[in-house]
């Protein structure tokens, strides 16, 4: 079975051994992705929220697909009192048919972030 790295052109490297996604058995499995633009994290959950899920479809555009195929999410969050208002945002991404999806509540992430999603789509 072929499985192929993607990379977002432009985009910084990741800063341990993992690849943004892998494309594998016609799926896209997207590593977590942290609210991060630029080097830098918006303040809030709402807009770490919103970060998390451009940074998502921007590496399924790169794979060759987008939030449409996204079939499973899973959703880490520092503070489950946090979970109306994003989902608030994430329903806005998946306005119709929105994926399976579990949220899970976490002692911390990566960077003190708020929240970190990850996503499996068709590619």
């Amino acid at each position: 079975m072929k499985r192929e790295a993607v990379n977002i052109p432009g985009a910084a490297k990741p800063v341990g051994p993992f690849s943004p996604a892998i494309k594998a058995a016609g799926f896209v499995f997207v590593s977590g992705q942290l609210p991060l633009a630029g080097g830098s994290m918006p303040e809030g959950i709402v807009a770490q929220t919103r970060q998390s899920l451009e940074n998502v479809k921007a590496v399924l555009e790169a794979a060759g697909t987008g939030l449409g195929n996204v079939v499973k999410c899973t959703v880490f969050i520092k503070n489950m009192d946090d979970f109306a208002k994003m989902n608030e945002v994430y329903a806005g991404f998946f306005p119709q048919t929105p994926p399976a999806r579990s949220t899970v509540e976490v002692a911390r992430l990566a960077k003190n972030a708020l929240i970190e999603i990850e996503a499996i789509a068709l590619a």
